[in-house]
């Protein structure tokens, strides 16, 4: 590719288009639901278990329900090594680095919405340098790399989980500067340069366990980088990939892997426990379910309009994008250096193959979960800002109109998202403000609950305390459920209300309280009527 001028057009495009994007992932924080897995965020880096809240919470209390708030503020007394003990017990699959440094946030800066969705749009936005220097390194053109960081900081995809107090923001970082680190420590193999690449898995390992997906992709792609001297197409910088290289690679790898040990130990130790937590992924879906979620969660980086998950014109508009990241593949394999195509071939590959294949072969839903796939993600992005970039240096304004379009339906798609109260992320909150606006329209409302069929009631009651009006009450039951407890509620003026039961407790109240009305019947709310 031939390192043309950049256009001053261009310049003023992206300039604004970045712009653009930063103002995305700043707006309207904290006016989203604050969902069920951003909760136990603020749980873990607080110092609770979930075991502790529940023995405290479920004991036939009356409460407000703003109280359930103070089990996201740091717990008195306890320290960062509660922290750790919280995500060992009880969520081993998710080690600990985001959750100390949120646990920091949260005493520097405070608990509120706001602040603690601050820490993940940071992260997102430190992805955006090292986006362009990636770039910039495989395809050494200031075009390429710059479209990237726009592609990067326009995507409704990485927009959303920017705005979502989780570690996804800072993996999509890790993964973009272990990339870059690797391909600087083959081209330069110095102490320095290996042992960055070393330090940077370390800590994508101990952001989240499927940072192995992007380490396997690179083991790949050292192995069958197979030439002694490898040349980046019009540039003269050189990979080697000899015996030595290989070595260092290893040992990079296995030092990483030697920092991240003493979780290992962990998740050997807890590993029932780590299995139970995400048993959900093995639910059996059919192949065709899956291929919409392929295609949902790839297009989502460029465009994330929706017309509803079985309306034919979500597919439509989608595939146009699957389309172009397809063309922008197959133009990186056709026109670059096999150490170019090669990286982003076993990049976007090798992670999505790792959990398609044996959720086709042994059923599960792993490889339909779009933040699972953050490791394929930068290499699409790299491979799309190839392809408009080898048109714009060429002047062809077909090309030129496609990267507005391509801009546009992202913005679109981040207007639409950044106006909503909630979106397809928020997965089991999605219909939290729902409810709370049906629960807030009725005058003197108490809210029953209990521990649930699922054991996720916790994380849902204190989701929706933060949209219940200040005059709400909870009513939280031990397990098994009293209906006499149930029966004082009726005496007065109130109106009673059932959130997620199970359905044993649903069972008793229909054959032995007054009418038992579904509400809300996606938000499992549930209305008892007086006889």
């Amino acid at each position: 590719m031939t390192n043309n001028k950049t256009p001053k057009w261009f310049k003023f495009f992206a300039i604004a288009m970045l712009v653009v994007g930063i103002f995305f992932h700043l707006f309207n924080l904290h006016n989203k639901v604050y969902w069920h897995d951003e909760v136990y965020t603020s749980i873990r880096a607080a110092g609770f278990t979930r075991d502790e809240i529940d023995k405290e919470l479920f004991q036939n209390r009356i409460i407000p329900a703003t109280e359930l708030q103070k089990y996201q503020r740091p717990k008195l007394g306890s320290t960062a090594e509660d922290t750790i003990k919280s995500l060992a017990l009880e969520d081993p699959q998710h080690p600990p680095l985001y959750f100390l440094i949120a646990r920091f946030w949260m005493q520097t800066f405070g608990s509120s919405l706001t602040a603690s969705r601050v820490l993940p749009l940071l992260f997102s936005l430190m992805g955006l340098p090292l986006m362009y220097a990636l770039g910039l390194e495989l395809f050494a053109s200031p075009i390429v790399a710059i479209l990237a960081t726009v592609l990067l900081a326009l995507s409704p995809f990485d927009i959303l989980f920017a705005q979502t107090a989780r570690q996804y923001s800072l993996l999509t970082t890790l993964v973009i500067g272990s990339s870059f680190t690797l391909l600087q420590a083959l081209r330069l193999p110095t102490l320095r340069n290996w042992s960055l690449y070393a330090l940077s898995s370390a800590l994508g390992f101990y952001t989240h366990p499927f940072f192995g997906l992007t380490t396997i992709a690179h083991t790949v792609y050292v192995l069958l980088l197979k030439v002694s001297f490898q040349k980046i197409q019009a540039e003269r910088k050189f990979y080697r990939i000899d015996y030595k290289s290989i070595k260092q690679f290893f040992l990079a790898i296995a030092s990483s892997l030697v920092l991240f040990s003493p979780w290992i130990v962990v998740l050997v130790t807890n590993y029932e426990r780590a299995a139970a937590t995400t048993s959900w992924t093995k639910s059996k879906e059919e192949f065709l379910y899956l291929i919409k979620l392929w295609i949902l969660s790839f297009s989502s980086l460029l465009l994330d309009l929706d017309f509803g998950f079985n309306n034919i014109w979500t597919y439509v508009s989608r595939t146009l994008v699957i389309a172009v990241i397809g063309l922008g593949i197959y133009q990186v394999c056709h026109r670059t250096s096999k150490a170019t195509w090669l990286f982003i071939i076993t990049t976007i590959f090798v992670p999505f193959l790792l959990l398609a294949v044996p959720d086709f072969l042994l059923g599960g839903k792993r490889s339909a979960v779009s933040r699972y796939l953050i490791s394929c993600y930068p290499g699409i992005q790299l491979a799309v800002a190839y392809l408009l970039g080898t048109h714009i240096i060429q002047g062809r304004k077909l090309w030129q109109g496609i990267m507005v379009l391509l801009s546009a339906g992202a913005i679109a798609s981040c207007t639409v998202s950044g106006f909503s109260e909630t979106w397809w992320n928020k997965d089991l909150s999605y219909h939290n403000a729902e409810v709370a606006r049906y629960i807030n329209s009725s005058p003197s409302p108490k809210v029953i609950s209990e521990i649930g069929d699922d054991f996720t009631n916790t994380g849902e009651l204190i989701s929706l305390s933060y949209l219940l009006q200040d005059n709400v009450s909870l009513v939280l039951l031990s397990q098994p459920p009293q209906l006499e407890n149930v029966t004082s509620l009726l005496l007065g003026n109130t109106e009673p209300f059932l959130f997620r039961p199970s359905g044993q407790f649903i069972k008793k109240l229909r054959s032995e309280q007054g009418q038992l009305v579904e509400a809300l019947k996606p938000g499992r709310l549930w209305q008892l009527k007086k006889q």
